[in-house]
Parts: structure tokens; sequence; C-alpha cells
């Protein structure tokens, strides 16, 4: 039957079905990208009527025959040529028969040999027709990309780097040959510098050997090097060429889905990806889908360079599904000053903005203590004892009014309550919070300096000079000695010299062991001196200090040269602070023994990590950044440790999530965790669905907080640049919580003003005032935007706020939270032990929209994030703003965060203020 329509068919169901076929087609499903890509075939393309063919198909049991294709009298010799493209070199005229068959139809009837032959030549047609498509398509540009994603040595791309490369090669060669000058097989790995995939590079050795047509177990030195140019070659082909024949193991020239899978197998080998092992399997047959749309079970060179060569198309497509970056158009040299001046006038007020708060502190504290000084050295140089002692004495008195001011102030920093009341008031305008313990260490050093002027004058100077006075001169300051000149032993055994050495021997033994290699067991000691480091030695020897304070009382009460008391002001400097510490430490105690919630959940998660979900208890408020101490009794009842609290504000339980790195940690997560009985656990707990505790053995925990945080105050910035290592994530998941709370909030109230039908339970979450919230949420909510960077070396590590960041995806629907997961344990992409993984990733976030690392909606990026690029296109999209860069994880990266904010500070018309904290 004919027809004048674009399709024909016998019925009008099937004429339906094949201009269903037709439209798949024309919309790319078997065009160059495959079956997901959405790639248009211009051929295919165009609906007017100068392009119109006529189809002819037929249904017959399970399958669909293409009778004929002729194009209408209309159709020109152009569209006659390209129909002669796409469908072999048979005339339009003739009819072809095509036959297709579907899964869901099901039928036992045999079709005879022509038929079938007849498919195969249209489905070789196709692919043939898509063959040529990829080699039109192909050009240098394209090869070009391609080529910085297939990497099987450095990123390198001179030849003379590649020759340094090589001399270090020759090296490793010389010392891993056999006696007899070859090198084996299992070394190949280790001597071209992959050692860490060892897999891998045997893979890259059998196909090089192959070549050779040889089954090599060792190589000379010049077939190594063979080997070596073969690798390091700077062409597209070549590289593709390798890598396609790591997979075609038998050597045919076509790669079928099992040897995909291999080779999938290897690369996940390679990146330490064991779940991606275990799914080898589908994502190989995801693969074939897109590269094999024919179905004719295996894949061609060709067909593996499209898949590279549209590497970027594919990423691109991707990207939109996840939560990645956008708009970064805007060129970052256009936020350059361009006049020196202009240059200088903006690092000139980054420096004072970022800096005048610890500049008057300091200027203040100096200035003050040298007041001090000053004023006891000539107090004490006009008195009749500086011609006894001399400028020892007056120097030891002016060490020692400064030793009672650093002694007082010395307590302030650690004063967390304070703290935490003061970074809610406008103080924290004018006093740096977040460098309390930095300014702390400082005045320790101080009082250091201070013990070395004071003690030192005295033991060495002005003592042997009192005792070995003249007459004459003792009789100047007799009355203060009760007219008997002391000796050296009775001024060290008196009254003050005991306390002043025992508060010496007291310091010195808190601050050695709170000095870093102590703290951190960085010093390797044998038992039993092996106790005295970790940070159980250093919290337990500073309350030591309560000691050395008590001694200083007396101490300052019972001086040589002064007699009237309200001359002895030792107390009058540490009272004050000594009150306001004692109040903390009893508020801390009360605090916590109201506060001990019940414990509802607790998880074990990858990466030597579990978490705690808590009942919130009554009263207890916190801001999103802030942490608390947590103390188990059946533990410890001394110990106290903080941890970040990564539930929001506005949910209804508490959560942190802690990892097991110390003694303590591990002893808590036995306790609450570990079924098996065990000499060294004290409790037991076991656990069911939330909401479920068997609370027979359930240990108790004390909670004390919440305290301040530099993330608390991320409300004050235009936009967030969250940075977390590994567990360091912990502070801002519940950031990204609160800010999905308030846009759900933000959104109820909009839907609630445009009447729009809402439940009950949801009007109970919005102000009873519609204008009241909106004002209070422009005072609390300055941040437009939020972009987390969330670093972790152990893939399992996203199992820890999976939920979170598909929860963040759903909610932020006008992108003002973008989340960017690296795992550094997989090569950077473009690596050739990565290419097929970045392939896979791609493929199933076009088509399912979740990552295959992180199960989530946002995409895992590979390796180490470029931290200079990532804070050049937040300063590009965010022009004449103010950006808080926050970061928790270890030190090391936080001094190039530090000087990345400081440089882009002054070179852009953006301002960055840093802020870290160390876990």
């Amino acid at each position: 039957m004919r027809s004048d329509s674009p399709v024909s068919s016998r019925s009008d169901g099937r004429s339906n079905f094949g201009r269903q076929m037709l439209d798949n087609d024309s919309n790319g499903m078997y065009g160059i990208g495959g079956a997901m890509l959405p790639i248009f075939l211009n051929d295919l393309q165009h609906n007017n009527d100068q392009d119109l063919v006529e189809v002819t198909l037929e249904l017959e049991n399970d399958s669909v025959l293409l009778c004929s294709v002729t194009p209408t009298v209309n159709n020109n010799n152009n569209n006659s040529s390209r129909y002669h493209n796409h469908f072999g070199s048979q005339s339009p005229a003739t009819s072809s028969r095509f036959r297709r068959k579907f899964t869901w139809l099901r039928s036992s009837s045999s079709r005879g040999s022509s038929s079938d032959a007849s498919v195969d030549r249209v489905i070789m047609a196709s692919r043939d027709a898509r063959k040529l498509k990829a080699r039109l398509i192909r050009d240098r540009s394209s090869a070009q990309r391609a080529l910085g994603g297939l990497r099987f040595i450095s990123k390198t791309t001179n030849d003379s780097d590649v020759n340094e490369l090589w001399m270090n090669v020759e090296s490793r060669y010389a010392r891993l040959a056999k006696d007899d000058g070859l090198l084996a097989r299992e070394d190949f790995a280790e001597c071209i510098g992959m050692a860490d995939s060892k897999e891998f590079a045997l893979g890259v050795f059998d196909v090089l050997a192959r070549r050779r047509q040889q089954k090599l177990g060792k190589i000379t030195k010049e077939e190594l090097h063979d080997f070596w140019l073969q690798i390091s070659d700077q062409s597209f082909d070549a590289r593709l060429q390798i890598f396609f024949d790591m997979a075609d193991s038998n050597e045919d020239g076509r790669i079928t889905r099992d040897e995909i899978q291999e080779l999938l197998v290897l690369s996940a080998a390679a990146n330490r990806l064991l779940k991606l092992k275990e799914q080898a399997e589908e994502y190989a047959s995801l693969i074939m889908e897109e590269l094999d749309p024919e179905n004719l079970g295996y894949i061609e060179l060709w067909q593996l360079e499209t898949l590279l060569l549209q590497r970027e198309a594919y990423m691109n497509y991707s990207r939109p599904l996840s939560i990645a970056s956008g708009g970064w158009s805007q060129n970052l040299n256009s936020l350059k000053p361009k006049s020196v001046v202009h240059r200088l006038t903006l690092f000139v007020k980054w420096v004072l903005i970022e800096n005048w708060q610890r500049t008057w502190i300091m200027l203040l504290w100096f200035i003050t203590m040298a007041c001090l000084f000053t004023w006891k050295f000539k107090q004490y140089r006009n008195k009749a004892a500086f011609h006894v002692m001399g400028y020892c004495l007056t120097t030891a008195k002016g060490a020692a009014e400064t030793l009672k001011l650093n002694m007082a102030l010395v307590l302030l920093p650690v004063c967390r309550n304070t703290l935490t009341f003061l970074r809610s008031t406008r103080a924290r305008f004018f006093i740096p919070c977040d460098d309390n313990i930095n300014f702390h260490k400082i005045i320790a050093v101080a009082i250091g300096f201070g013990i070395v002027l004071h003690v030192g004058n005295h033991m060495i100077c002005d003592f042997p000079r009192l005792v070995n006075s003249s007459p004459e001169k003792f009789a100047l300051i007799a009355s203060d000695f009760h007219n008997k000149k002391p000796t050296y032993k009775e001024l060290i055994v008196g009254v003050e010299g005991l306390t002043g050495i025992s508060m010496v021997i007291l310091m010195a033994f808190a601050f050695t062991l709170a000095s870093r290699h102590f703290r951190r067991k960085l010093l390797k000691l044998p038992s039993p001196f092996d106790r005295l480091t970790g940070f159980n030695a250093f919290w337990f020897s500073h309350h030591l200090f309560g000691l050395v304070y008590i001694l200083l009382l007396i101490h300052g009460s019972f001086l040589f040269l002064v007699h009237n008391w309200s001359q002895k002001t030792t107390w009058m400097y540490i009272s004050v602070p000594i009150l306001i510490y004692a109040a903390e430490r009893s508020l801390r105690t009360g605090r916590s023994e109201h506060y001990s919630p019940k414990i509802i959940k607790v998880s074990n998660l990858p990466g030597d990590v579990f978490s705690i979900i808590m009942s919130k208890p009554n009263g207890f408020k916190y801001r999103s950044g802030q942490y608390i101490f947590l103390q188990c009794p059946s533990i410890s009842r001394f110990e106290w440790h903080p941890f970040s609290i990564t539930s929001s504000p506005g949910d209804d339980y508490l959560s942190v999530h802690i990892r097991t790195v110390g003694d303590w940690t591990q002893e808590l997560k036995q306790v609450l965790t570990d079924d098996a009985g065990s000499a060294c656990t004290i409790g037991r707990a076991k656990f069911k669905k939330l909401g479920e505790v068997d609370s027979k053995g359930l240990p108790r925990l004390l909670l004390d907080g919440p305290y301040g945080a530099p993330a608390q105050d991320y409300k004050n910035y235009d936009v967030l640049l969250l940075v977390g290592l590994g567990i360091g994530a912990t502070p801002f998941i519940s950031i990204l919580r609160d800010l999905i709370n308030i846009n759900r909030t933000v959104e109820d109230q909009t839907d609630s003003n445009t009447e729009t039908s809402i439940s009950g339970d949801s009007l109970t979450s919005v102000a009873s005032s519609s204008s009241a919230s909106t004002n209070e949420k422009k005072k609390q909510k300055r941040a437009k935007s939020a972009n987390f960077y969330w670093v972790t070396r152990e893939p399992g590590s996203f199992e820890w706020f999976k939920g979170v960041m598909n929860e963040v995806a759903e909610m932020d629907h006008k992108g003002q939270i973008e989340m960017h997961n690296y795992l550094t344990s997989v090569y950077e992409e473009g690596d050739a032990r990565s290419t097929l993984i970045t392939m896979v990733q791609a493929l199933t976030h076009a088509k399912h929209g979740v990552d295959i690392l992180s199960g989530t909606r946002v995409r895992t990026h590979f390796a180490r994030p470029n931290w200079r690029e990532v804070f050049s296109k937040v300063a590009s999209k965010n022009p004449n703003s103010t950006v808080g860069v926050f970061y928790c994880g270890m030190p090391v990266l936080a001094k190039e965060l530090k000087k990345l904010s400081y440089e882009m500070s002054h070179k852009t018309s953006t301002r960055f203020e840093f802020h870290k904290e160390y876990f």
C-alpha cells in the first residue's frame, strides 16, 4: 500500500510504529555518538516538503521489515545522494528488505535465509554510514582534545621532557635488571614509573610484546626503549591503538563485551575501585549499547575513537544533570585592575581588612607589656635595692610585671563560652575570635621569655650580687631581710624560691608536652615514656596549671622587697580571669549533666567512620558550623573530645560523624557498635532502626556545647567557598542542610503567599507573620551561593553524606549550591588508567543521572582540584563580591588556600576571606 505520507505501512497502527522508528533514528539513536548522546544527523533532520521520503514497512511476527524507501517526486538529486550514502549502493527505487527483532515481540516462527542476508547487508550499511560520518567529523582540533584524554605517562607533551623521563627509566632499569642484563616482565611496571598500577602496566607490556609477535618474559634495554617510544608517542592514533589492543586480546580487530569488561576490571584495579569491579559487566553492556546499536556484538577501532573524540560532548551532556559549575565564561582578565596604583591600593586595602583585627590586638598587647615593663623598671631604678643588685633587679621585676599580665591573659582565649557569646555580638567585628588558639600560643611564648628574664636574672645575677654585697651596701636594704644577710641557699629554699622553681618545672613540663611533636605523637619514645606523647598527655599536663596558679598567688604574696599588701598586685591581675575560667568550667560541668542526650542510632560507615544520631536536649540551640564536646563516662570521666555538628539547626535531632583515629574514639566505636565480647569493652549497645533502641547496657553520653567556630559566620558573606578534606567535610554538611532548610522554608512561604495549597503540618514550619519572617530572612541570609569542594581518598566516604548530596540536588532548584566531589585515589581525567572509567561515568550519568562512584547526582572528579582554577572561576563568576573561604582539614592545604585568597583578592575585584579549622 502506497501513501503520500512520509511513512506508510500496512495498517495505521504499524504506521505509527514506523514513524517512531524514523524519529528515533533522526534524533541520533543510531548517530555517531550512539544511543544516548543527542547528536542529530543533518541528513534526517529536515521535515520540509523538499526532503520527504516514502517508507514502506511490514510487521511480521517479531520482526519489522523495511520493504522500500523511495524519495518523493519533490526530492532532488542531492537528497537521493544522501539516501544513497545511508542505505547502501543500491538504487533508491530498489525494494530492500530490512528486518530488526524486538524483544517485546515473541514468536517461534522461522525466517528465510534470504531475509537474514538482507538484514545483515542493511545493518552493515548502517554501520558503514556511521563510520563514514565519524571520519568526516574528525579533524585536527578534535584529535588534539582527545589526545589529552589518553595518556600512558605524565602530562608531558614535549620531547625534552620525554627524554628526561627516559633517563629516569634507564636508572631504574640499571637497578632492576638481572645479572643477564634483562628486565623481567614483573618489573616492567616499576621501571616505567607505574609501580602502583602493576596489572595495567603488564597489560601494556603484553600488547607491545604481541606486536613483536613474541611472548616475552624478559626484555633487553633496546626492547625497553622501543616499548618506551611507543607508549610515549605523542600522536592520538598511536595511543588509541595501544588502548584498543589492550582490550583486543585475541587480535581479531574487534572488541567484544567480555573484552571491554576485562579492560574495565583492569582499570578499576589500577584505581582501587572495588565496587566498580563488581559492576564491570553492567558497565561493559552500557558501552556496547552505546557503540554497537546494530547489536553485532563487537565494536571496532573507529568506534572507540568516536567515543574518545566525543568525550567533551558526553561530559557536557552529563554535566547539567549533576550539580556542576556553569556560567564561567566571563574572562578573568577583565576583573584584574589595569593600573599599578589601583593594584597597590587593592593590596593595601586587602591587608588592612584582612589583618586589622589581629593588628590592633597585638599592638595593644605589645604596648601594654612595654608600659608595664618600663613602669616597674623605673620604679625599682629609684629604690635603694638598685644600688645593691643593679639592673639585674630592675630587669627581673619588669619581666615579672609582664608575667602577671600574660598569666592572666592566657586564660581568656580558652574560655570557649565567652568567645561563643562574643561571636554573636558586635564584638566579633573587633576581636579576631578565630585566632584564639594562636593568641593563646603567642602568650605562652611570651610567658616563656618572661620566665627566662625573671628567673635568669634572679638566679645568676641579682641573688649572687646580694649575697656578695658589702656590709655598707647591704645596710641599705637590711630591713627587708630582718637585718640578716641571706645565703644563696636560703634564697633558693625560701617560700619565694621554692614556689618559683616549682612553677618553672611544672610549666616546662606542660609546655613540652603541648609542643607539636609530643601532642601529635611524632616522637617515638620507648616504653613507658611513650605515654608522654599524644593528646591525652597534653590534656592532663595542661591541668597542672591549676597548681601553677595557686603557687603564683603564694609566690606573689611573699616578695622580698615589698611589704605593703596593696603593692603585691599579682592577685589583682589574675583574679578576674581565674573567676571567669572557673565559672566557665562550672557551667560546662552543670550543662553536661543536663545535656545527656538519648542515642537514637549508630551507623558504621566506610573509611573507619561512624555516625551518632542523638535526641536534641531541651533548650539546646546551635548554629551550623559549631561543634560540641562529648564524654563517655564508661570510658573515661575526664576526657572530652570535640566533634563538628553535622545536623542542621532545623532538624529535630543532633548528629555527629566521628573518625576512629585515636584510642578513645576506637573504644567509643567498640562500646557502641561491637557485639562481640572484649576485655577492653566497658559497655554494650545494640541498635536497630531509627527510634528503636535496646537501652539495656546502653552507654551514657554527656554533651557540652555548642561552641563557636569560624564556619558559623558563613551568613556574613555574599558567596561561600567550602573546602573539606576527608572527615573535614563535617562542619559544612550542617551548613548545606541549613541552606536547604532555608530554601525549603522560603519556597513554602512563597507557596503560602500565592495561595498554593499546603498541608497543615507544613504551615507549622512557616512563621506566623509573612512580612516578619521575610525581614528575618533578609537579616540572617546574606549568602547568595555556595561552592562545596569535598576532597577524599576513599570511594566509600561518599556514603557518609550520600543523603545530603541527593537532597541538595533535589531541593536546589535555583542552582545556588554547587557540589564538587574529588576522589584522589583515581588517576586524573585523561590518564589511560581512568579513561574508560570516565567514559562509563559520563554515559551512566547521561542515562540515569547518577554518578557511578558517589551513587548521587553529583558527578565525581578525579585526582586533586586545581585550586588556582577554582578561585579564578569563583572570582570570575562573582565580581565585586566578598567570598568566605572556609577550610577544614590538614594544615598543609590551608597554606595554599590562604595564599590563593591573598593573591586573588588583590588581583581581582573579588575579596576572599580565609578561615580555617584543623582536625
